[in-house]
Formats: C-alpha cells, structure tokens, sequence
C-alpha cells in the first residue's frame, strides 16, 4: 500500500474524472486519472495503484475487456477494481464481475457509498499486501531454512566422515596422537608406505599357552582384559604406536607414524614402566593360581610402515626385520625380564642399569646377536 494510498481512475468523461477526484484527493487520497480503457491499462502498469476505479463503457477499450487484461497480469491482478457503469443493466455488471471486477457502482453514485466502496476494497488491497508479504517472509524463511539443512548436511557429512577418520586412526594410535593427525589433515598421508628408523616392543605372558589350554574361556579373556587394559595405560601415557595384538602379544612401535627423536627411551621406559605395573596383576593371579610370568623385547632398526589389507579390513604394519627381532628377544626374556638389541643400549645406555646376557642364537638370524636385560630405568635428571 502506498501513503497516502493511490487511486486511478478511468473514464471518458473528463466532468466525471474531476469529480471522482476532488472528492477523493479532498479524503486524503492521491488521485490519477487516465482518459480511456489503453490509457488506463498504461498508466495501471506505470503507477502500480492500490485501487482502480474504471468506466465500463469506453471508447478504443472498453472496461470489461481491461478489467480481462488487468487479471492477467500477475503484476497487477492483486490490484482491487470498482466497476463504475451509467447502465442499470444488470448484465454490465455481472460480465463485469465475471471478468474479475471486485464491486461496482452505478452513476450517478452517492458520495459516501464512493468512499464506503473505497475504504472497503482498500482494506481488502491491505490485508492481500499483508499476506503476500507474510507469505514471501515464509517463503524466504523456507528458503534459508533449506539452504541451513543443506549446510547441516554437508557439516553433519563432514563429521561423520572426519569420525570415521578418528576411528580408524584410533584402531592403533593413542588418541592424543591421533587428535593431532587430523588436526595436522595428513592422517591419510602419515600412514602411506614409508620407510624409517623405528623402535619395535614386543611384549607377552609366559605361561599363557598352558594357562589357556586348561582354563575356562571366561578365564581366559578376564586375564586377557586386565592385562590389555594395564599395558593399553601404558601405551598411550608413553604415545606408542599399537601395531597389533598377537593373542597374549602386543606389539608396539614408536617414531613411527609420528616422528620422536627419543623413540628408544620412549620404548625403555615404557617397558619398565609395563613391567611395574603387571607386577601387581602377577600377584592377583598368583592367587588365583593362574602362574604368568610378562617378558620384554625392544630392537631398534630400519623397516617399511604402512597401511597393509584389503577395503573392508586394514592394518597398520611394520614390516622388516627390527620387529623379528623385538619377537625374538621377548622369546628369550625369563618373566619380568626386558631384553633390549645393542642399538637399543645404546641409545639408554645412560639412562639405564643393564647388564650382558650374552650372544643369543635368535631364530631366523645367521649369527649369533647381542643382548642386554634392563634392570632398572633411571632416566634422565629433572
């Protein structure tokens, strides 16, 4: 609606289109006059009014035929039109109205029933604006609310798929290493082929075969739990890299997918550290007369690290033989024993208490290999 709201009025009669708009302009209307039914369609379009009062009968175009062509127009067809006609022939106005005229007049008309008709179909030409502009704020709100769910989706799509990452990643990298991988956005990367320097634990119970030959199966996977469960602390609190479980067998990597330039003591203090805390399980078990014993293998050496499997099942491996020979060392420690290579040593060699077990003939190794059992870890000064 404008303000003040705006009237066109059509008809051919100039005495009448004075009339029409003194009487309107003197109520606080803007009044604007067209002459015939093409004029009236032009200046329609042109001004956009709040209402139309339109002469049916017209030279060139008459009424009825602009009221059509108002209605057509999906610019216009909103606008209320008052049919104004000198016949009293019904049939003006009925075709009128059939042709989507919204009321009528019969000149000569009264004053106040003009502005009784005025006021009626501006108030219908409000409450239509009313509605269209309720009806575009909801459609705009639709739209927006879409473009939201769009945008939901594609950041619900996102997470899932950076979740899926995370699980993945989690499978075998403590979860402070992985948090920083997909932080990094180089997970998938990290974890390609690759060769480096790392160094392998090997760690499992002794004992376990017979324990689990004579054991019920509850048992069994009650020792295996607390015993994954207080090595898992371990692991994570020295951010190793978990390669695999191999029954009652967990190997562990550092340096490896993320770089640590103290990977070796990394992995010496972790083993002590796992060898403390099964200590006290040994004691539990003891008492429940499960006899285990926990032994240690740590080497140190090159090998090719990564993703290895099939598309529904992956893993992480370490492929070469720094981790046969971490196997093999564990092989050789006694129960609370820790059995490290000599690049091991000498790397801790500091950092530790050791002493010489001697040249061990290490299955699947030509000659005969150094080792050393750690003692105790001292570490470094605070």
């Amino acid at each position: 609606m404008h303000d003040p709201p705006r009237i066109l009025a059509v008809d051919d009669t100039p005495e009448n289109l004075e009339i029409l708009r003194m009487r309107l302009e003197a109520n606080g209307y803007e009044v604007a006059t067209a002459a015939d039914g093409e004029e009236g369609l032009a200046k329609a379009r042109e001004l956009t009014p709040d209402l139309i009062l339109l002469d049916i009968m017209m030279p060139k175009l008459d009424g009825i035929s602009v009221v059509r062509m108002l209605k057509h127009d999906q610019s216009l067809r909103s606008i209320p039109v008052i049919l104004v006609t000198a016949k009293a022939d019904t049939r003006d106005v009925v075709e009128g109205l059939d042709a989507g005229g919204d009321d009528y007049l019969t000149k000569p008309f009264e004053h106040r029933a003009l502005l009784a008709r005025v006021r009626s179909m501006l108030r219908q030409k409000a409450l239509h604006d009313t509605v269209a502009s309720q009806a575009k704020r909801l459609e705009d709100q639709a739209a927006q609310l879409s473009d939201w769910n769009r945008s939901l989706e594609q950041t619900v799509a996102e997470q899932v798929t950076e979740l899926e990452r995370m699980a993945r990643l989690r499978r075998f990298l403590p979860e402070q290493v992985a948090d920083l991988i997909v932080a990094a956005g180089n997970g998938d990367a990290l974890l390609q082929s690759h060769r480096r320097e790392v160094t392998v634990v090997f760690c499992d119970l002794r004992g376990f075969t017979a324990f689990a030959e004579t054991a019920e199966p509850e048992e069994v996977m009650t020792v295996l739990a607390e015993y994954h469960s207080c090595l898992g602390e371990q692991i994570v609190r020295h951010e190793g890299t978990l390669e695999r479980f191999v029954g009652d067998g967990i190997v562990v990597v550092f340096n490896d997918p993320l770089p640590c330039a103290d990977h070796s003591e990394r992995a010496v203090s972790m083993a002590a550290a796992m060898r403390d805390a099964i200590g006290e399980h040994s004691e539990r078990w003891r008492k429940r007369d499960y006899l285990l014993g926990f032994g240690i293998g740590i080497a140190r050496g090159h090998a090719t690290i990564g993703r290895i499997g099939f598309d529904q099942r992956s893993d992480y491996a370490v492929i070469g033989t720094v981790s046969n020979h971490a196997a093999r060392l564990c092989e050789e420690a006694k129960s609370r024993q820790i059995l490290v290579s000599q690049r091991v040593l000498g790397a801790v060699e500091s950092l530790v208490e050791s002493v010489l077990v001697g040249e061990l003939t290490l299955k699947g190794f030509r000659r005969p290999m150094p080792a050393y059992e750690i003692v105790r870890w001292i570490g470094r000064p605070s």
